[in-house]
């Protein structure tokens, strides 16, 4: 029997976040067991298994339903978070190894029962799409070029490459509808895993509205992106939204799903050069399965 904890990932005020299956001893799970299990939650699903060699704490592994990925932003969190709060966390400081790359995830255990967990992630990339790739984006969203902001359509990648779509308004973004093979066969034309547009909500307070269309995770709409929202980041100080520093950025998502959710990034600096960042979010325990 496998133990299988249901979290949510990035939650507002206790609310929303990303359903998350976590399965903190998955050693003697094989791969397809992974996926069963993902396929039958209909989310993406965290696996932890032991480090194979002293560069890391642990591994960890995700699946969606149709395939596993390379990093999950919110089944890292999610799986530190039940790690911490049933006692079976090593340190406050782990290294994690990741098909994306190595991981350090920090927990602050201030308040035992409800840990704050940060996620490393490197310096991102940001490219503006070429016009002809930018036609297939709005005709995938069913917008034109008059509802975006004057800002381009980038591809940007902390660990997995998201497409940034700056939209006019909150209102907008909210209107917006997508079609799983549209958005599939855009993604896969523009090499991306997933359509990531977004808008100001108070600029003022660094804080940004999102949603994001995946390109094959078996379903239409995440309700929180931790890697997407760390991608927007570098999007948001390339374009001059957000000042070159590390005060909190605050990435809303969720809302048109009826599950606002609420992801943290921080951004790291070598004096002026970006280096990578901090994700963070909060999270709430829902309840306990066997597989």
């Amino acid at each position: 029997m496998t133990e299988i904890k249901l979290v949510n990932v990035f939650t507002h005020r206790g609310a929303g976040g990303n359903p998350c299956p976590i399965v903190i001893n998955a050693s003697a799970l094989p791969s397809e067991e992974m996926q069963g299990i993902a396929g039958h939650f209909g989310h993406e699903s965290g696996f932890v298994l032991p480090a194979a060699n002293d560069d890391a704490d642990y591994i960890f592994r995700f699946w969606v339903p149709r395939h596993e990925m390379e990093m999950c932003g919110h089944a890292t969190i999610g799986a530190l978070w039940a790690m911490a709060t049933t006692g079976q966390l090593r340190a406050e400081q782990v290294r994690i190894e990741t098909r994306s790359g190595p991981v350090t995830g920090f927990v602050d255990m201030t308040s035992p029962d409800d840990p704050y967990v940060e996620i490393t992630q490197p310096v991102g990339k940001v490219v503006a799409l070429s016009r002809e790739e930018e036609d297939l984006v709005l005709a995938a969203l069913h917008i034109s070029r008059a509802d975006l902001l004057d800002l381009p359509i980038q591809n940007a990648v902390t660990s997995r490459v998201k497409t940034l779509i700056p939209m006019k308004s909150v209102d907008l973004l909210n209107k917006l509808t997508s079609n799983m093979a549209t958005t599939e066969q855009c993604c896969q034309s523009i090499g991306s895993t997933g359509l990531y547009p977004y808008a100001i909500n108070d600029h003022g307070d660094r804080r940004f509205e999102a949603r994001q269309f995946p390109k094959s995770s078996g379903y239409p709409e995440d309700a929180a992106t931790g890697i997407a929202a760390a991608a927007l980041a570098f999007g948001l100080l390339k374009n001059g939204l957000v000042k070159a520093d590390s005060e909190r950025i605050t990435v809303l998502q969720g809302r048109a799903m009826n599950s606002l959710s609420e992801i943290s990034i921080r951004l790291g600096f070598a004096g002026d050069r970006p280096i990578g960042c901090l994700l963070g979010g909060s999270v709430q325990f829902v309840g306990s399965h066997t597989w």
